[in-house]
């Protein structure tokens, strides 16, 4: 009898520690963004350190790109310090999905969805500086010529706010050749616009009466058809917000249609252009989805709405993580339609990278 007491003990306890040990298998298994977006075939990887990944498939990234979970949902991670290596001409840094195929806002069919929750934008820089304590979370890129961008998705929080805003920008296709003439066009979703600032460089304004706070959660949707671009935001609690922008057709063609917004914020530091009359008609268009963080460590002498003059330890990311001198950004239910004429967009990377 104690013989048979003892290898049943025995073999409960090597049942017992199968167990434990599968569990913490389970637990060590990694989660790939890859699992959690699958069609990342369709995408290059942009790095806060400036490379390109290209396609990340069953890859990670502690610094910039992972997964992680909160109470119900997992989700994919995006990181971008105020400084370090920038891709292209930017002078921000972005950890950033773009897409491998380019397609046209006339001929081509085009959707972008995802749901999104902001949870860290940069403590430091001047609040009289636009692009200040802000990230970019959603493109329209164009691939060609002045390779503008008719639609950036911003969240932005002041520091010692509770709210943020949310808002999108459409920037014009400049018309001839000198692109330092360009100027966007901000409007408000949930809060402000990006033209409102601090008063002084240590100073911020109100705080927005319905804006989203860091960790709420979001959604936008992005439709192109027949040249039109449909914009739809959602989010438990606050209003749903539509808005449509024609993408063949500018409405900037004089300096008498610019918008006073415009006209106040970007005539005095000489960005006065006009749009070409077709806009992004002849140009491929591509999507972007991730962390594009907006507050970097150049001079606002330099340019008063994009120079934040924030804090950057010199490049060095892991000080800049630590006192919270960064953008993150999580994602979660992302979905993309593109019709079949979409072509190749390598000459994009092979450009800018």
């Amino acid at each position: 009898m104690r013989l048979k007491k003892t290898f049943v003990l025995i073999l409960l306890t090597l049942v017992l520690s199968n167990c434990k040990n599968t569990k913490n298998k389970e637990q060590d298994k990694t989660t790939y963004p890859s699992q959690l977006i699958p069609f990342l075939t369709n995408w290059n990887l942009i790095l806060g350190d400036g490379s390109n990944v290209g396609h990340p498939n069953h890859f990670e990234n502690n610094d910039y790109f992972y997964t992680s979970k909160d109470e119900e949902n997992n989700w994919v991670v995006f990181k971008a310090p105020n400084g370090g290596d920038t891709h292209g001409t930017s002078n921000n840094t972005r950890t950033e999905l773009a897409q491998t195929k380019k397609w046209f806002a006339k001929s081509s069919e085009a959707s972008l969805s995802a749901k999104v929750k902001v949870m860290k934008v940069s403590s430091t820089g001047d609040k009289t500086v636009a692009a200040s304590h802000s990230v970019v979370v959603g493109q329209i890129h164009s691939a060609d010529k002045h390779e503008n961008e008719p639609l950036k998705i911003f969240y932005k929080k002041f520091p010692g706010h509770t709210k943020g805003s949310v808002f999108w920008h459409y920037e014009i296709n400049t018309e001839g050749t000198d692109n330092s003439l360009r100027w966007d066009f901000s409007t408000a979703v949930w809060g402000n616009d990006f033209s409102v600032v601090g008063p002084e460089k240590n100073m911020t304004p109100e705080e927005p009466i319905e804006g989203i706070k860091l960790g709420e959660e979001f959604s936008y949707h992005i439709y192109v058809k027949d040249g039109v671009m449909t914009l739809n935001f959602t989010s438990d609690g606050h209003e749903t917000k539509t808005f449509t922008k024609n993408l063949i057709v500018s409405e900037y063609t004089t300096k008498n249609n610019i918008p006073e917004q415009t006209q106040r914020m970007f005539f005095p530091i000489g960005q006065d252009g006009v749009e070409r009359e077709n806009a992004y008609l002849e140009e491929g268009l591509f999507f972007k989805l991730g962390a594009y963080n907006q507050t970097n460590g150049k001079s606002p002498k330099v340019n008063k709405h994009w120079c934040s003059g924030a804090e950057t330890h010199g490049g060095d990311v892991q000080k800049q993580y630590k006192d919270g001198n960064y953008a993150e950004v999580w994602f979660r239910d992302v979905e993309i339609m593109t019709s079949e004429d979409a072509v190749s967009n390598q000459g994009y990377f092979t450009k800018n990278d």
